[in-house]
């Protein structure tokens, strides 16, 4: 059973996020108060819990929020999934907009193992519903 394993926001862009008890999603927005919601393809960030283990494996001391990730996630696959799918996500309904990015100024986590997995691992999504999601809410897909 996928769920959500932390909620995380940050004010301003190129930061780690801080895990927060919950966040309010509002609709073709992203999270409230975090600096990458807006109107644009990318408003809320995944990343899975299995991703953050690869970067532990390698020796770095890393946890939930340090790749900038909105949501971290666990028990699903995120990079299978196809553009368009959709996830149920706490209350919120989210469809994913792009599977991985271009990373143009290479983060600390680059510099400090050789490799990041956000570029490669991490999604994006747009809000299609809004509402709250929390740590261990459960996340399914819809379509």
């Amino acid at each position: 059973m996928a769920q959500v394993i932390a909620v995380c926001v940050s004010s301003a862009k190129g930061q780690r996020k801080t895990p927060a008890e919950s966040v309010l999603v509002q609709e073709n927005h992203g999270i409230v108060g975090d600096a990458h919601a807006g109107e644009w393809h990318r408003q809320i960030s995944l990343l899975a819990q299995e991703s953050i283990d690869k970067m532990r494996a390698l020796g770095l001391d890393v946890t939930t929020g340090d790749f900038a990730e909105n949501i971290t996630t666990s028990g699903i696959d995120l990079v299978s999934l196809p553009i368009g799918s959709r996830l149920q996500v706490g209350q919120t309904v989210l469809e994913v907009t792009q599977i991985g990015k271009e990373c143009h100024n290479r983060c600390a986590i680059y510099h400090q193992a050789g490799d990041c997995v956000m570029p490669k691992e991490g999604i994006f999504a747009r809000v299609i519903a809004g509402g709250t999601i929390r740590p261990v809410d459960m996340v399914s897909r819809i379509c």
